[in-house]
């Protein structure tokens, strides 16, 4: 699911978001050339930060969904459009 960092104005937004991409993807020889390249674009002390930030947000979906916690109706019909367009509607945890 390879994403155009597009004009973000977020220094590094195009290794960035094919890091988020590969970390959610599950291939390893992605993850491992995508984590490279965020080391190398950010340094090692953003790094820490960008796989702890990319983490934590992993970990809130799954224990959101873990626990049975759905999306309130008024987030919902306010993001419908949006989680259509992303693809957010056909991810198994919906």
């Amino acid at each position: 699911m390879a994403r155009e960092a597009g004009d973000s104005h977020v220094p590094h937004s195009a290794e960035l978001l094919r890091f988020a991409d590969a970390a959610l993807a599950g291939d390893e020889a992605e993850l491992a050339a995508a984590r490279q390249a965020v080391l190398t674009a950010v340094g090692p002390a953003a790094f820490v930060d960008v796989c702890a930030t990319v983490a934590s947000f992993n970990a809130v979906v799954k224990i959101a969904d873990g626990c049975g916690i759905s999306l309130e109706d008024a987030k919902a019909e306010r993001t419908h459009d949006l989680r259509q367009e992303l693809g957010v509607n056909a991810l198994r945890s919906h």
